[in-house]
């Protein structure tokens, strides 16, 4: 069974399950999971680890257009040492910090491999989901794309440092919050732009045709991609970018772009159905656990 399909089989059973995070009474609430083996490259730093794991829950609160309130984190290791665990936590505490939330503690454990699990939760009115997304509308993303494809290519040659810094992205919490008063539907790009898109035409019923010369892609990118191709790779099937990926109404777009605090790009328009790039099918395909 893949990812996928175990996906689908907690949607048999969790009622309300398929958005960014579980919505409760106006608390939203999120959680994820990272092992070393297949979310930390050699050469990351533990206050990098920290930093990227709890980002990326924080980044599910920024897709349901909601406050992040707090976060929690469960360190697991093959053993505790001083500096590592420090550091760890100074990464948990500033990309809290850096998004207006807390870190407020989580718990210890023993382990084969460096293992991370933490859970986040915001607060939001009238949270943004992923269906709702209209034929006609305008399909957008913050920031630029390609930066873990790019820190993966430098782990690989050995330039940990710029690899670490592009490793710790800003959780878009405000860029959310900003945009979710006019946004039909919105999820974050965790696992690709190529896949958030299917993930969002499923749940919204609709479909999308973009424009690849109008996805932004990170400056980072063209220092290590090898020709076009690959650097359409890295922008838009590596993934784990944690920018936004939402839909809004065309007469609404102004708007969104003078009150979000980050770049917001149109990459194209939703359509009835198929999701398409430059006239082609875009394979789904993008991060797999």
């Amino acid at each position: 069974m893949d990812e996928r399909t175990a996906l689908a089989l907690v949607g048999e059973h969790v009622d309300g399950a398929g958005d960014d995070c579980a919505v409760v009474d106006g608390l939203v609430v999120t959680t994820d999971m990272l092992h070393e083996e297949t979310d930390v490259p050699a050469g990351t730093t533990r206050y990098t680890a920290g930093w990227r794991a709890v980002g990326a829950s924080l980044s599910d609160v920024a897709a349901m257009g909601a406050e992040a309130t707090a976060a929690v984190a469960v360190y697991a290791a093959p053993e505790f040492r001083e500096a590592e665990l420090s550091a760890f936590l100074e990464g948990c505490t500033d990309v809290c910090a850096a998004v207006g939330a807390e870190y407020v503690g989580g718990d210890l454990d023993g382990h084969g491999e460096f293992t991370v699990a933490t859970t986040a939760v915001g607060r939001a009115d009238d949270p943004v989901r992923r269906a709702g997304a209209a034929e006609g509308e305008a399909v957008c993303v913050t920031g630029a794309l390609g930066r873990t494809g790019a820190a993966l290519r430098l782990f690989e040659a050995g330039d940990d440092e710029r690899a670490n810094e592009l490793f710790r992205f800003e959780p878009r919490v405000a860029a959310g919050r900003a945009v979710a008063p006019r946004a039909t539907a919105m999820m974050d790009v965790s696992d690709g732009l190529a896949r958030s898109l299917h993930q969002l035409a499923e749940a919204s019923g609709c479909g999308f045709a973009v424009d690849g010369d109008d996805v932004p892609v990170d400056a980072a990118v063209d220092a290590v991609a090898d020709g076009p191709a690959d650097r359409r790779e890295l922008s838009v099937h590596v993934g784990e970018d944690f920018e936004l990926v939402f839909t809004v109404p065309e007469a609404e777009l102004p708007a969104v772009r003078a009150a979000s605090p980050v770049a917001v790009s149109r990459v194209g328009t939703v359509t009835a159905d198929g999701v398409r790039m430059d006239g082609d099918p875009l394979a789904d395909r993008g991060f797999t656990h």
